[in-house]
């Protein structure tokens, strides 16, 4: 396995696992924090912006390799 594949590998697999826990995280603190669900939006968007522009750049570097 090149350094190149194993790299590839860990874009494609472990930011995406990276990501949906940290979701969890927000959601488990949303929780216990008894937020409501005015504050559980909140806290999805004002934390999770950056997933957003992980996921937006992900598409776009599809996009424009094909």
């Amino acid at each position: 396995m090149t350094d190149e594949m194993l790299t590839q590998l860990g874009m494609n697999l472990a930011v995406p696992a990276f990501i949906a826990f940290l979701m969890f995280v927000i959601w488990d603190l949303a929780k216990k924090s008894n937020a409501g669900k005015m504050g559980t939006f909140a806290l999805f968007i004002a934390l999770g912006v950056g997933f957003l522009g992980y996921t937006i750049k992900i598409v776009l570097q599809f996009v424009i390799n094909k």
